[in-house]
Parts: C-alpha cells; sequence; structure tokens
C-alpha cells in the first residue's frame, strides 16, 4: 500500500451517465429465457414439477427487477408459480392493474385474488393438483441460480453502483461539524430516492457514537468525523457502500488503523476467486485480521459481508456457508474494526475484483492493484 493520495476534482458536477442505455425488449426477453431456464434446471435436479416464489430477493431477480412490494418493511404483494408449462403470477386485486400497467415483463399469465385472501393458497387461484415446491425448500439452488450476473443485470448494476457512490460524494462534501446525523441521512434519502432507488439501509455515526457498527442515525453533530453507509435498490439490486468524513488533521493511529484495515480487506479480495467457498474465505479473513494487528477476534465483532446482487447479502457469509464462488458474480465485504470500515460493491471478472461503487472525486490510496476509498479531509 503506498502513501500517495489521489484526490478528483470535489468542486465539479457528477455529469449524467450515459454509458448506461435501457435494456431493449429483445435484452429483457432473453434474461427472461434464460432466468427461467435457470429455475427448470433447479426444478429437474430436485425432482419437483413447479415452485412458488414468494421473497423479494427471487422475485425481483425472476422478474428483471420488477417492483413487488409496497411496504419496504412487508411481504411481496405478489407471488410466481414457476411451471414447465409458464409462469403464473398472483396479486391482490388492488395490486392488480399497477403491476400490469407499471412492474411486470410479458409471458405471464396473470391472477389475481382479493385482499383478505393468501397468496400461498395455490389450489384456490391456480387450480388443484398442483403442489409445488416452497421456496424456501429450494433455497440453496435459486440461491446459486442468481450468482453469475447476465450483462444485462451489470449494465443496470453499474449504473446504481456509480450513482451511489457520486452521492455519497456530492453530500458529504458539503457536510459540517455542526451538521446532524439526521441531516446527512434525509439528504441521502432524497437523493437516492431522486435516481429511483429505495434506501434500504441509511446508517450515520458521528464523532460522539463512533463504536457503533451498525449507527442507526440520531440528533448528534458529527463533530470530529463520521461514518455514513449507504444500501440502496434499483430494478431488484442492491448498492451497498461506506464512506468516511474527517474534520481537521488525522492522527497517526488513526491512519495506521485506515491502513490496516484497507489491507485485510485487499487479503478477502485476493482469496474471492472462481470455486473458492464462502467459509474458506472466512477462515482467511480471521488469519487476516490478526496478521494486520486487530486480534484474532475482531472478525466476531460485526459480519463480514459476503455475496450480493438482488439482496443486501445473498448469503451473509458464515464459517458454516460453503455455497462457492462463480465469476461474474458480485460481492459486499466490509471489514471493520472499531474505528474503522471499509465496504464497497464489487464483481469478481474475468481480470479478478472489478470495484463498481466508484467515484472519480473520491479521495483514494492504492492497494494491491485497486483504488480505494480513503477518509474524506475537510
Amino acid at each position: 500500500m503506498t502513501g500517495e493520495m489521489l484526490v478528483g476534482d470535489l468542486t465539479r458536477p457528477v455529469p449524467a451517465d450515459a454509458a448506461f442505455a435501457a435494456p431493449t425488449p429483445e435484452d429483457c426477453a432473453t434474461e427472461r429465457a434464460l432466468k427461467r431456464e435457470r429455475v427448470l434446471a433447479v426444478l429437474d435436479r430436485s425432482g419437483r414439477d413447479a415452485v412458488l416464489l414468494t421473497s423479494t430477493t427471487a422475485l425481483t431477480w425472476y422478474l428483471g427487477g420488477s417492483r413487488v412490494h409496497i411496504s419496504l418493511a412487508g411481504d411481496p404483494v405478489a407471488a410466481v408459480l414457476v411451471t414447465g408449462d409458464g409462469d403464473h403470477l398472483v396479486t391482490f386485486t388492488n395490486e392488480f392493474e399497477r403491476l400490469r400497467s407499471e412492474e411486470l415483463p410479458p409471458g405471464l399469465t396473470l391472477h389475481q385474488v382479493p385482499w383478505h385472501q393468501q397468496l400461498h393458497e395455490v389450489g384456490r387461484w391456480f387450480g388443484p393438483g398442483v403442489a409445488p415446491a416452497a421456496e424456501a425448500e429450494l433455497a440453496r439452488d435459486l440461491r446459486d441460480a442468481r450468482r453469475s450476473l447476465l450483462p444485462v443485470e451489470l449494465s443496470r448494476y453499474r449504473a446504481l453502483n456509480r450513482e451511489v457512490a457520486a452521492i455519497l460524494t456530492d453530500v458529504l462534501m458539503t457536510v459540517s461539524p455542526e451538521s446532524t446525523e439526521r441531516q446527512v441521512t434525509a439528504t441521502l434519502a432524497e437523493r437516492v430516492t431522486n435516481i429511483g432507488a429505495e434506501p434500504l439501509v441509511l446508517l450515520c455515526n458521528g464523532s460522539s457514537r463512533s463504536t457503533f457498527r451498525h449507527p442507526l442515525p440520531t440528533a448528534a453533530p458529527l463533530g470530529a468525523g463520521a461514518m455514513v453507509v449507504v444500501c440502496a435498490r434499483r430494478h431488484g439490486m442492491v448498492a451497498n457502500a461506506t464512506r468516511w468524513v474527517r474534520f481537521g488533521a488525522a492522527t497517526a493511529s488513526a491512519l495506521d488503523a485506515e491502513r490496516r484495515i484497507a489491507l485485510v480487506e485487499e487479503d478477502i479480495f485476493t482469496a474471492t476467486v472462481p470455486g473458492a467457498r464462502l467459509n474458506g474465505i472466512i477462515d482467511q479473513l480471521r488469519e487476516s485480521y490478526e496478521r494486520h494487528g486487530f486480534g484474532p477476534d475482531q472478525w466476531l465483532m460485526h459480519h463480514q459481508g459476503g455475496p450480493a446482487g438482488y439482496a443486501g447479502r445473498d448469503p451473509r457469509a458464515t464459517p458454516v456457508t460453503d455455497d462457492e464462488v462463480v465469476a461474474n458474480q458480485s460481492f459486499t465485504w466490509n471489514p471493520s474494526a472499531p474505528g474503522v470500515k471499509i465496504e464497497d460493491t464489487v464483481l469478481l471478472g474475468d481480470a479478478g475484483i472489478e470495484v463498481l461503487s466508484v467515484d472519480q472525486r473520491w479521495p483514494v490510496e492504492r492497494v494491491g492493484n485497486l483504488d480505494r476509498p480513503t477518509t474524506l479531509q475537510l
């Protein structure tokens, strides 16, 4: 890791992202066909005739990013029955016209039930004689089906991550020690909503609350500095990023801790290769914390991340999670220690790790072969 800091122009406006173009109907048709093919393969391997998709993660993936929720904290207002003969979507009568007009891709047979009935009672709306597998029965296989992102998904995801990174730069370059945590996250929420995304997680801790790793915002001022976390969803895909801001000069110990946590992340990236297992990466991460001076138990103080995409983590990596890493899979690892954390959404591509949540104006340091974000000094 070098000591050279690369700082972009923090005053120029963010240009419109001309690299992202809405997918064509042909792109969407190909996406639908390939995802259906993957689910039918899951059914074939499991010996089942049908599966009922009921989670937001599975539904938004299978439907190409359709919004099938009302409350972010509630269950989806639709379910999809995948059979060898076709895809059947059921929703409540009061949601039917909106979903059909604004959200759903072609090629679905639509059903509706009154608001007081249950979407999961397949026999009531589809007819007798079908006994689909519950999504939970095939959870691992369906998760595997989502792992490798298609080109149209990567286009959507790259655009979202770039926009989220730019929003973090825009907002944090304007804050002051007197800004409150709630003011910061309120501005972030507005900006995230304005790009057509949903702010799933907004965290902020000023210097008085710097020991908390999941700091829900309060009325506390930022003081000497802050950590800010954004997890934003659009087209069903979730971009995750953490940034730090500091007012005044950094102490030598703070700079040293930031350098060492970036080295832990570098070790995680090195371990994230096709064929690796998530629990194997966790084993290497535990050793990395100790090797870089954080002690043997630091990994227990906070989850470490894992595959990303259609959920914040899909799944969260643990010592018993043995999912296999594949090419074109996205990840958000988030190593942390007292007062430090580093987090971006990345893609495991042909050339290795590609950082997706990048804004060229944010200060970075070179770690291995990647530019990684440092603390914005104001």
